[in-house]
């Protein structure tokens, strides 16, 4: 989710243009589901994770149903279940196979449901939405698997979340330099603000349950502040391709699940690869 710049907000709203009493709620609430999940029973989490990311899926669909772009969302929710549990008890292997199949079973379902026109238009976007989000969450179940997998989970989040938050009141509070047309109010700042909150968060929490070194955590967290940027952008140009605001409304404060599972799906594939590579 991009910072905001400070500013007049619209009426009911903080001056960053967003409801900041529900926002904050909505992340407590969240919060707790997540730490109450990953450190009781993994296998529930794991439910959390399939409907978050569903309801983002379903999301996505209709999105690209106001441009007249038909994605199938039963056969995407299929292959999100089967790439989650694949991966889980079948580590990444399970998890590639699972997408090929589906991707598959998509081009397959295209070709006999709705005619010639447009099968490229809707093959493609299909075959992107089992991809993002449901291929990326399903490294989640990948660092759950491990022993301390908790523990990873729990950086993981915690960077991305760092970086939201770096960034927004560094935006608030100093942002002036417009970082990009894609997404107006990020600024460059902000950006800044993002990398010392991720950096400092990564290097603290990864010394601190995982053992390792300092460096290791801020590079973690140097990274995930960066791809949770480009996350962001990325939805800003899905949304701003299709003439939308948000992709959702579910969330009061932070709008559709989309929203704010963009900068997550972006950062969890390079952190796996980092803490698989460092523990």
């Amino acid at each position: 989710m991009e910072e905001r710049t400070a500013g007049t907000s619209p009426s009911g709203g903080s001056r960053t243009g967003r409801n900041l009493p529900a926002a904050i709620a909505v992340g407590v609430i969240l919060g707790a589901l997540v730490l109450g999940t990953i450190y009781t029973i993994k296998e529930l989490f794991l439910l959390v994770v399939v409907g978050a990311v569903g309801v983002g899926v379903l999301e996505l669909v209709k999105a690209f149903a106001l441009r007249d772009i038909k994605v199938p969302a039963a056969p995407v929710l299929a292959g999100l279940v089967a790439m989650q549990a694949g991966a889980y008890w079948g580590g990444p292997v399970w998890l590639l196979a699972g997408f090929a199949v589906f991707a598959f079973v998509l081009l397959t379902w295209r070709m006999f449901s709705d005619g010639t026109d447009g099968y490229v238009r809707d093959a493609t976007a299909s075959v992107f939405t089992l991809f993002y989000p449901a291929m990326l969450a399903a490294f989640v179940p990948l660092l759950l698997r491990e022993e301390d997998g908790a523990h990873r989970v729990l950086i993981f989040i915690a960077v991305t979340v760092a970086s939201d938050i770096g960034g927004y009141a560094a935006g608030v509070l100093f942002g002036r330099h417009r970082m990009t047309v894609i997404s107006p109010k990020k600024t460059w700042e902000g950006f800044a603000g993002s990398v010392v909150a991720c950096t400092a968060v990564g290097a603290w929490l990864v010394t601190w349950l995982l053992g390792g070194a300092l460096w290791q955590g801020a590079l973690i967290g140097a990274l995930g502040a960066l791809l949770a940027t480009m996350g962001d952008l990325i939805e800003s140009m899905i949304k701003r391709d299709l003439g939308i605001k948000d992709l959702g409304t579910i969330l009061p404060g932070h709008g559709g699940l989309m929203d704010r599972l963009d900068s997550l799906v972006t950062t969890l594939v390079p952190v796996w690869l980092l803490l698989t590579l460092f523990f």
